[in-house]
Order: structure tokens, then sequence, then C-alpha cells
């Protein structure tokens, strides 16, 4: 009896044991892995740019070399290194002195000129005056002349008659004779006075052109000192000083002495391949390209318009030659600067996620898609173009769909997450 007791008590300990060990392996089940807190979005079927992206250079819309017109010191000048200028305002001043000598004889030289044209236009018209007393003298000769004629004709025929003698008849003719010499000294006399008179003209008219030519060399002179004073021809941005103060200059040298870039507008040049061509002809006849230029990712991109594009195909790159325009108000574009861009053709309805959201894979680009239970699975996906900070999704992914854009490191298909909210994330 004692042993069944024993017995019986030690089962009953195991059976309890056994209870005991099965209650306390529920308890110390691991418990469910907490979230991952991940960054999401959704993605977007909207319309989209169709764009063709490249790389571009800024160029200045206009730059001007400033050269010096005339030989000379440069005395002051007026502006610093890399300062905006308007139309008209003064660079450069140059030693005025000697053209204003200049100027100064000039003007001595029409002075002296016109006081020579006074006098000649004196002779020419005291020349007048003598032609119109020679006409005078010859007119009352001839009439004296026409008299004697009468006489002599009278006188001839009384002395046929015999009733005057023929003494008194020759004195007529003799004062008849004489009168017709004298016209015709009269009329030698007009002749000369008109010839006269004819030199004079032709002096009074040298004189006056050598006025104009005088007057001319004082207007020479007058814009040869007015390029002492360099003045900018257009709004734009000065560069380097390449001479200082008190270098003497040669007119027209070849270096110049600052350049000037017109910033506003300014030019982006870039090239895109050729089978694009067909397209952007098409586009372009339908109305104005847009184009975005980016200078880096921290600026917003500038936005312009094409116009230009080169007339030929480079044959050794096989790109065509494409400028845009931009108002840079800002001047966020410089010449020189390389700068990404975007041309923009037309429009197309396309499903767009944040650039962030698309993993690379070994069986490509693939995103995290959060499902309505709160795990993620991964989907392979083909991506087409990329816009500024979104690309395309052209299979794999439906508009509505949320994927991860942030906290992709820590998760795997079936993976149960938490979104964060838009602003931490």
């Amino acid at each position: 009896m004692s042993r069944r007791l024993v017995a019986g008590v030690a089962l009953a300990a195991l059976a309890l044991a056994g209870c005991s060990e099965s209650q306390s392996g529920a308890q110390a089940r691991p418990p469910q892995a907490p979230a991952v807190p991940v960054g999401a979005a959704l993605a977007e079927q909207r319309l989209v740019p169709v764009q063709v992206t490249t790389v571009g250079t800024v160029q200045a819309y206009t730059t001007v070399g400033v050269k010096s017109q005339v030989a000379g010191q440069i005395d002051e000048v007026h502006f610093t290194e890399g300062q905006d200028v308007k139309k008209g305002a003064l660079l450069f001043t140059i030693d005025p002195r000697p053209l204003q000598a200049a100027l100064r004889q000039a003007e001595a030289n029409v002075a002296k000129d016109r006081a020579q044209l006074r006098q000649m236009e004196a002779a020419q018209a005291q020349r007048q005056a003598e032609v119109l007393q020679t006409e005078a003298n010859l007119e009352r000769d001839m009439a004296q002349m026409e008299t004697a004629k009468v006489q002599e004709k009278r006188y001839a025929t009384l002395v046929e008659k015999e009733l005057v003698a023929r003494e008194q008849y020759d004195q007529v003719r003799t004062a008849m004779a004489s009168m017709q010499a004298t016209v015709q000294a009269d009329r030698a006399a007009v002749d000369n006075a008109r010839a006269s008179t004819r030199a004079a003209e032709a002096m009074v008219d040298n004189a006056r052109a050598v006025i104009q030519s005088d007057e001319a060399a004082v207007e020479t002179a007058r814009l040869q000192l007015a390029y002492t004073t360099i003045r900018a021809s257009m709004d734009g941005r000065t560069g380097n000083l390449l001479v200082q103060a008190g270098n003497v200059l040669k007119s027209n040298e070849d270096n110049p002495l600052v350049v000037i870039a017109q910033i506003r507008p300014i030019y982006v040049s870039f090239a895109v391949p050729q089978q694009h061509l067909t397209a952007i002809k098409k586009y372009r006849a339908d109305g104005t390209l847009k184009v975005e230029a980016m200078p880096d990712a921290k600026q917003p991109a500038a936005a312009g318009a094409v116009t230009f594009m080169n007339n030929t195909v480079d044959p050794t790159t096989g790109t065509i030659q494409l400028k845009a325009t931009f108002a840079n108000s800002d001047n966020a574009l410089w010449p020189g600067q390389y700068v990404d861009v975007a041309l923009t053709l037309t429009t197309a309805r396309a499903v767009v996620v944040p650039t962030q959201a698309v993993q690379a894979g070994q069986q490509g680009p693939f995103v995290f898609v959060i499902k309505a239970d709160s795990t993620v699975e991964s989907r392979p996906v083909k991506v087409g173009r990329r816009l500024a900070r979104e690309s395309v999704i052209e299979q794999g992914l439906q508009g509505g769909e949320r994927v991860v854009t942030d906290g992709q490191l820590r998760l795997v298909p079936g993976t149960r997450v938490e979104v964060k909210p838009a602003k931490a994330s």
C-alpha cells in the first residue's frame, strides 16, 4: 500500500509538472515584430510633359568688346569690374585737350573762310554793277549810233542833190563810224564785265565749298572729341578691366578695354539627338516649345522657350543645335555655366511616383507597394523618362497605389509598415 501511494503521488507530481510546462511554453512564445516606419506617397496618374533632357551651356544674349576710337591717355575709369551698367553709362574718359585744340583750330578756319567769302561776295556785287554800267553805256551808244546812221543817210541824199557840202557829209559819216566803234567797244566791255562776274561767282562758289569742307572738319573734330568719353552701348554686366587709368591707347586696338555681356535676357544652347528632329519640327510648328534649365537641384528651374534651331545636323555628333531664351530676371543663369535642360515637346497621361520610390534590384527596378493590410510587396516596374523630381512608371503600377519613398532598407516582402506623417517623412 505504501509503495502504491508513493507511485501515485509521483505520477500526480509529473502530471502537474507537465501542465505547468505546457502553460509556461505558451506564455514564452515570442511577440510579433513592430511595424517599420516608412515614408509613402501615392502613385498619381496625370498629364506629364513629354521631354527631351540634355545638358546645355549658358551664353550671353549679346557680348560687346568696348574699344577706344581715338588715341590718347585714359584719365578716369567710371565703373568697377563686374558692375551692372545701363546703356549710355559713362565708362572711360580719355584726355580731351589735344582734340579740343584741334576743334578750335577747325572753327577758326571756318571763321576765316567766311570772312573771305564776304569779301568775294562784295567783289562779285561790284562786278555785277560793272556789267549793268557797261550794258547801259552800250544801250546809250547804240541809240546814238542809230541817230548817226539816220543823219548819214539824210546827208548822203543831200550831197547827191548838192544841197550840202561834202565836207559836212564826211563829218556826219565820220561821226557815225565813231559811234559804231564805240558800240563795239561797249559790247567788248560788257563781255569783259560779264566774264569778270562769272569769275567772281566761281570764286564765291569755291569759297563756299571751302567753308563746307571746314565745317565738315569741325564736325569731325567734334566727333573725335565726343569719342574721348566712352559709354556703354547696351545694358549688361562688365567683365575684367583690361586697361587701367593712365595707360595710353591707340585707336581701335585689337584688345578691348572691357567686355560687356548682356545677361537679361540670356541664351541656353544645347544639342539633342537627331531622332527627335521630326518631333521638334512638328511641335514647334504647332506653337512655342518650352524649355526648363536647372543650374542645380537646390534652385528652381528657369523657364524659357526655343528661339533658334540650327539649319543643319552636326554630322560628327548626329545632333541638332537649339537655343532657348530666358528672361533671367533673378540672374540664376550665368554665361559659361552648364545646366540640365528639359525640352518639353507635348504632354501625355502617365503614372508618376517620386524618384526616390524606385529602387534598383538584381532583376531590375522595383518599388515597395503598401497593401491594404499595411504590409508591403516588392513589385517590379518599368521606368520611363524622368521629370524634375519624379519618374514615369510605364508598367507595373497603377494610379492611386501607395509606394514607399523612405525607409526601404529595412523592408522585405510582407513586412508590416507604419506610414510616417508627411512632414516627418
